[in-house]
């Protein structure tokens, strides 16, 4: 390993895909969404990168860990019995394995995160 292996975010030239989540997954708006996985480990459980959202609503289900930071936008997350938490630019959290419920763009949002996605 030595310093060029050190993925800078600011310097990476990494593709952006786009998508939507499934059309049995939106429950309103067009949430047309990007991201730019800029790392994945060679095992294949842990990746980095940045997302982008448009404004809408969709049913979410985690099978991994995620650490995100908002660095734009407004979005709610909403667990199953209807307990909500609105993320703004500067928030910093991670989403345990095992939660389900929904994700809401408000304002289009842009987060940077850390996923770890464990063994089956």
């Amino acid at each position: 390993m030595n310093i060029q292996q050190i993925v800078d975010f600011a310097q990476a030239d990494t593709p952006t895909e786009y998508y939507r989540p499934a059309a049995d997954k939106i429950l309103k708006g067009d949430p047309e969404q990007s991201v730019r996985n800029h790392y994945s480990s060679p095992c294949g459980q842990f990746s980095s990168g940045s997302w982008e959202g448009a404004a809408g609503l969709w049913k979410v289900n985690y099978t991994e860990h995620e650490y995100c930071e908002i660095l734009q936008g407004v979005s709610v997350l909403t667990d199953r019995e209807g307990n909500s938490k609105t993320l703004r630019a500067g928030d910093r959290f991670v989403i345990p394995a095992g939660f389900q419920g929904t994700w809401e763009v408000l304002e289009p949002t842009r987060k940077v995160y850390v996923i770890f996605e464990p063994k089956a």
